[in-house]
């Protein structure tokens, strides 16, 4: 199942490679081109038209998902690379002493046959869920900045100390760190079903 769910993630990725429609990606380029993320050496690029007669609002909520899911793929690559150095929390995971230590690494430890209970992957997932509702998302009447901005009235001191140079500066850090380490998590998975082993990161 895994495996075929990795060839379907990269044959829409390829899709990313075929020749762009030019009338209303015209349009969407001459809206966005001065976007933060469209930067040497690409600069804007949109090969599905996902941005074709799109107005400000549906680029905002474009953008707000593609920095939300950059800082999950960077939160995965790490525990991903961690984890496979032999990083594990100390103690049990349950109550019935087994270790943290004691499930596989990356995909395995959600599916197969030894990952986690599902009890344990229910509430690893609601947790998620709750944190996904309730608190990691964007709410009126704080003064967020931009999309993607979850600082919810928190953390104002240590952001509002920069100019706005250095803000863009730092947002287009982490939109990059993002999308490389979406490409990341995506590879990691990939090379876990097709087994063997990468350098630094090991067996697979």
């Amino acid at each position: 199942m895994m495996k075929l769910a990795v060839l379907a993630t990269l044959a829409a990725s390829a899709s990313a490679f075929a020749p762009a429609m030019t009338g209303k990606a015209t349009t969407a380029l001459n809206a966005f081109e001065g976007e933060l993320g469209a930067q040497p050496p690409i600069g804007f690029f949109d090969p599905l038209g996902l941005l074709d007669e799109a107005d400000q609002e549906r680029f905002d909520r474009l953008r707000y998902v593609e920095v939300k899911h950059g800082r999950i793929a960077q939160l995965a690559f790490l525990g991903n690379i961690f984890t496979r150095a032999g990083g594990h929390f100390g103690g049990n995971i349950d109550s019935a002493g087994h270790a943290f230590d004691s499930y596989p690494n990356g995909w395995a430890a959600i599916y197969g046959a030894d990952a986690i209970p599902v009890k344990g992957a229910v509430q690893i997932f609601s947790f998620i869920g709750l944190l996904e509702v309730a608190v990691m998302k964007d709410m009126d009447g704080f003064g967020n900045e931009f999309p993607g901005d979850l600082r919810n009235g928190t953390f104002k001191s240590a952001w509002d100390k920069f100019d706005e140079e250095t803000k863009l500066q730092k947002r287009a850090i982490e939109l990059n760190n993002g999308r490389a380490a979406m490409m990341g998590i995506l590879g990691l998975m990939m090379h876990e079903q097709l087994g063997g082993s990468i350098p630094i990161v090991g067996e697979m």
